[in-house]
């Protein structure tokens, strides 16, 4: 009984810092695009000095979850929540990762004007923070509804990368001058669309968890 609620209790605390990640994960991801909007180069280097922080997060859950193993000898679902932690985590800190590939965007812009006001950009990480939302309560909650809801969720977010890959093409053609621009920002297009693979990941991991079979919802 003891073992048990020393069980119990690291595998609360694995998901209480998961939360925390995934808190983190979508504060960067929406002040990095909020830095790109404003050409805020300041707020864009606050980003990525913050990075460690989530690297901190992602080895305390690896330690926590080690040690779980090690002592308690989970087996079956009990063992596959720990393993899915460590997925969870290694998902939350590349997406944070990416979160600050799009601040580092910032930095090299480096307060130059933008060639058009954005809206596919942030949108894209309006629907990317939800996924990360959605895909962190259905591990919380086991619910598999709004983990298949979550995935979902990255069509839109594809839909709206192929627009904007070929928004920026159009405008590379007709203007070389802003190519470099283009470009940068089309790179801002593809880190989101990455975060949001993450996110499918993770909504992935948590079927996986409650059937023991690893479907594909990037399909």
């Amino acid at each position: 009984m003891v073992k048990r609620l020393e069980f119990d209790h690291g595998l609360e605390e694995m998901t209480k810092l998961l939360a925390e990640m995934g808190d983190r994960v979508e504060k960067a991801l929406i002040d990095s695009m909020e830095a790109l909007k404003n050409s805020d180069a300041e707020s864009a280097k606050a980003i990525v000095k913050s990075d460690i922080q989530l690297n901190q997060l992602e080895e305390k859950i690896g330690e926590i979850g080690a040690k779980l193993i090690a002592t308690q000898q989970p087996v079956a679902k009990d063992l596959r929540r720990i393993l899915i932690a460590f997925k969870i985590s290694s998902d939350l800190e590349r997406m944070g990762d990416l979160s600050v590939d799009i601040a580092k965007v910032v930095i090299r812009l480096d307060g130059q004007p933008l060639m058009k006001p954005l809206i596919d950009l942030p949108r894209m990480a309006e629907i990317v923070a939800v996924m990360i939302q959605e895909s962190l309560q259905s591990y919380v909650d086991e619910n598999i509804d709004l983990a298949y809801k979550s995935a979902k969720d990255d069509d839109q977010v594809d839909a709206l990368y192929a627009q904007i890959i070929r928004e920026m093409l159009t405008f590379m053609a007709e203007n070389p001058k802003i190519v470099s621009q283009a470009m940068l920002l089309s790179f801002v297009g593809r880190y989101i669309e990455r975060i949001a693979d993450h996110a499918t990941n993770i909504a992935e991991s948590v079927v996986y968890l409650m059937t023991g079979k690893r479907p594909d919802l990037n399909q």
